[in-house]
């Protein structure tokens, strides 16, 4: 019988999207994995039923098609790297291996000439994601996803170290490593790179626009938590074995039931949401162009996590029904700031404002190109054999 959470309807402000070439992207994807063996057998033949190429369609809903590609790409290799290095693999108990490992990948990442790992798959794979990257990004786009991607590898070795002792995180430090053990942070710099523009360092750094990134962080992360909570409880839960949420931590640390956590959990998602809604309209009527493209992917990345948390196969678990939302809700259950000190200064950053710089509210600016090349036509990159 399933003991599945029922989740109710969370709060989706944000309509849906997705890219008109979604079907032929997801299928994409699905070849990729396949030409470069990611993962294992078994697990690669899961990934590629899970629309991750969908889930990329949904986040750049209007983005160039090539980029689109690379992003549903890196997601599926992500997700090599996630589920079959960290949760499912012998390195997950082991955290000094698996930061070797890391480092090795690392060093690709930021050095594709290097000699090293030649038949190894994720290698491979991250070869030819770097060279995308590279091709379709400026050379400030590409470190930063680079140095993305090392925030990435350094929280998934941290969450190893509890995995390893078996103890469960406070929920402020679990909030911190969740925010960049989502993954999320890499794919920022794809949202650029979709619509061909750069933020200006200067934007890049204000504190408001810092704020509106990691709100949409949180609310995919916690989404996240909600949709997979049946998933891991089934294959980890149950057996004995490690698993790490939100619905955990505040059943281990505050005491609560696991329907109690749920509650807690959308309360403290639905009150960011409101936030990252109340600073992308301040920061709208600031901000230059690209600032706004910028925004509204953002909001397109939450919303994408969402419908792509609620239908794909990777969540539902259709052999043993998860109980997620068939819908979202208009309302949010409350608003105001959320009780963790390490993201309490966002509420403060909104009630001070976000900036009146005079370049921040120029609607004359023109979008600079960086080293975009011209469309070469919707073709995946790299499909062949070493």
């Amino acid at each position: 019988m399933s003991t599945a959470l029922i989740v109710p309807p969370t709060y989706a402000p944000i309509p849906p999207a997705i890219h008109p070439f979604h079907a032929d992207i997801d299928a994409r994807t699905a070849a990729w994995a396949h030409a470069f063996d990611i993962g294992s057998e078994r697990l690669r033949e899961r990934l590629v039923t899970q629309e991750i190429g969908s889930f990329a369609a949904r986040i750049l809903p209007s983005g160039r098609p090539e980029v689109v590609q690379v992003l549903g790409d890196f997601v599926l290799w992500l997700f090599g790297v996630d589920d079959g290095l960290c949760e499912e693999g012998e390195l997950g108990l082991e955290p000094g291996a698996l930061n070797a490992a890391l480092q090795r990948l690392l060093w690709i990442a930021e050095h594709p000439e290097a000699d090293i790992l030649t038949d190894d798959p994720l290698a491979r794979g991250l070869r030819d994601l770097r060279a995308r990257v590279a091709a379709y990004g400026t050379a400030g786009q590409t470190k930063a996803w680079i140095d993305a991607l090392r925030e990435y590898f350094l929280s998934v070795i941290w969450e190893a170290s509890h995995r390893t002792a078996g103890n469960v995180p406070d929920l402020d430090d679990y909030t911190l490593m969740r925010l960049y053990d989502g993954a999320t942070t890499v794919v920022l710099p794809m949202l650029e790179m979709a619509h061909g523009y750069e933020l200006r360092p200067e934007e890049r750094a204000l504190p408001g626009i810092r704020a509106a990134a990691q709100a949409a962080s949180f609310v995919i992360c916690w989404d996240n938590d909600l949709f997979s909570y049946h998933k891991e409880v089934r294959e980890r839960g149950q057996t004995g074995g490690y698993y790490l949420n939100v619905i955990r931590v505040l059943q281990h640390h505050r005491g609560l039931t696991a329907d109690q956590a749920l509650t807690e959990a959308i309360g403290q998602r639905d009150r960011v949401m409101v936030l990252f809604q109340s600073l992308c309209a301040t920061l709208r009527a600031q901000g230059s162009p690209q600032l706004r493209q910028y925004l509204a992917d953002l909001g397109h990345f939450v919303r994408g996590s969402m419908d792509w948390g609620i239908t794909s196969v990777r969540y539902t678990t259709p052999d043993d029904p998860a109980a997620l939302p068939a819908r979202f809700s208009t309302t949010p259950t409350g608003t105001g700031p959320v009780d963790i000190p390490s993201i309490a200064w966002w509420w403060e950053v909104l009630d001070q404002g976000t900036t009146d710089q005079p370049w921040a509210r120029g609607d004359d600016l023109v979008i600079p190109s960086g080293r975009m090349p011209r469309d070469r036509g919707f073709q995946i990159a790299g499909l062949h054999r070493s």
